[in-house]
């Protein structure tokens, strides 16, 4: 199936080639985002058919591809600070810079698909040889493609983003993060993602730079509302959901690192941003994405707060007399994800995402929305089609709030999971594209 998987990628990204040629000059000379979004959707389909976004490497290889491509382009028309290379090379062929630096990150990070990388790059180096006089354009495009690559994946060697997972079971308790291993599908013992909680942030100053407020009192107001809210807009087969709630919570189900690169696809190419412009986008997108992840992560392995899967179960242990527990309860999917709640990675990382989008185009910017398909329930459950497949948005920050409440009514998240995420993710945001990638006058 893996096999099958990367060979349609490569179809897809090899037909693109005959209608590129097309889209390459834009007015002004600068060149088509085109190049960045063939690279963009190869790398992620390579890393989806690996393992599915169930780790960071493919976010991470995305990430570390587009601030190469950014530094070595930057590096022939100066238009942003560079994040580590800089440089002077103003002959170099653009298209040949991105395209060689693209392709050192990718043959990196997954060797065994150099071959893919190689049909997305050559149709795109070829070309440039043949529309010049000399090649030494391209040439000096080439070297610098490779200086780029180089410096970038040198300041990302050794930095955590495969560290193994360090937990020990807590005792359980009011509010403690408990296994259950049945409804997760996953063996005893095994908790996700808490060494995502040590890797080292693309801007972030470290992890734990944004720590959220502690979720509230289990004997609270607070706590006893988002109990019930989400026990009844959660719950299996809710009649208490509406029709639209529960498509917010099926479709907004797919992973950002894909859901947000596939937008970014499509608005870009119908913004029709240069080819600069389009990789500055795309990095700081999957550098918010990425710091998002590992900031939630340490928040959520500094408070260890229950899902409601388990809360509602033991709700006649937590000390709150306002509490009713269900004992057979389950939620709109009939999964839970193996790690604690608080705050919601998912509102954090929607929220992270779309402060990028904002960045680019503007904060009220109306758009359509694409997730065509999700996981039936957990990882490994298979595919349905989400009917409609879209949803649109009057503003990047409308999504961003949608996104993080549909976790209430798939019922694997208390509403303040997801207040705090959202929130969370916004400051995440705003650092990334207030430090990182800066427009130089």
């Amino acid at each position: 199936m893996t096999n099958f998987r990367i060979t349609i990628v490569s179809a897809i990204v090899i037909c693109g080639c005959f209608a590129r040629f097309d889209a390459v000059a834009q007015p002004g000379g600068q060149q088509s985002a085109l190049l960045a979004v063939e690279w963009n959707e190869a790398v992620l389909g390579v890393a989806e058919a690996e393992d599915g976004f169930l780790t960071l490497k493919g976010l991470r290889t995305t990430t570390i591809m587009h601030l190469a491509m950014h530094d070595a382009l930057n590096s022939i028309e100066r238009r942003y600070e560079p994040y580590v290379l800089n440089e002077s090379v103003q002959m170099a062929d653009p298209v040949a810079a991105a395209a060689e630096a693209a392709h050192i990150v990718a043959s990196n990070q997954y060797p065994d698909q150099t071959s893919v990388f190689d049909s997305v790059r050559d149709p795109w180096i070829q070309e440039r040889q043949a529309a010049s006089s000399t090649n030494r354009g391209v040439e000096l495009g080439i070297e610098l493609g490779r200086r780029a690559a180089h410096a970038i994946l040198e300041t990302r060697e050794a930095d955590g983003w495969d560290n193994e997972a360090v937990y020990a079971v807590h005792p359980m308790g009011p509010g403690v993060y408990a296994e259950f291993p049945d409804h997760s599908g996953t063996p005893e013992g095994f908790v996700f993602g808490a060494g995502w909680a040590t890797a080292k942030p693309f801007a972030l100053t470290s992890v734990h730079q944004f720590v959220a407020d502690p979720p509230p009192a289990i004997d609270s107001d607070e706590y006893t509302e988002a109990f019930n809210e989400v026990k009844e807009l959660g719950r299996f087969q809710s009649s208490a959901r509406t029709i639209d709630q529960t498509h917010i919570a099926l479709w907004w189900k797919d992973f950002v690192e894909n859901s947000h690169n596939r937008l970014a696809r499509q608005l870009m190419m119908r913004e029709n941003l240069d080819l600069i412009e389009a990789t500055r986008m795309f990095a700081l997108l999957n550098m918010s994405v990425f710091d998002a992840y590992v900031n939630s992560f340490h928040n959520k392995f500094l408070y260890n707060h229950w899902r409601p899967y388990t809360a509602i179960r033991w709700a006649a242990n937590d000390g709150n007399p306002s509490t009713e527990a269900e004992e057979t309860w389950t939620n709109t999917h009939r999964h839970t994800y193996p790690f604690p709640s608080y705050p919601s990675a998912h509102g954090e990382v929607c929220a992270a995402a779309m402060t990028t989008f904002a960045d680019t185009f503007g904060d009220d910017y109306g758009f359509t929305m694409s997730t065509p398909m999700v996981d039936v329930a957990g990882p490994f459950s298979g595919k349905i089609e989400t009917r409609p497949a879209t949803r649109s948005f009057e503003s990047f920050y409308d999504a961003a709030e949608e996104c993080a409440m549909s976790r209430v009514y798939l019922g694997i998240h208390f509403r303040y999971d997801s207040v705090f995420g959202n929130a969370l993710g916004k400051m995440v945001g705003d650092y990334v594209v207030a430090h990182e990638l800066r427009r130089v006058d």
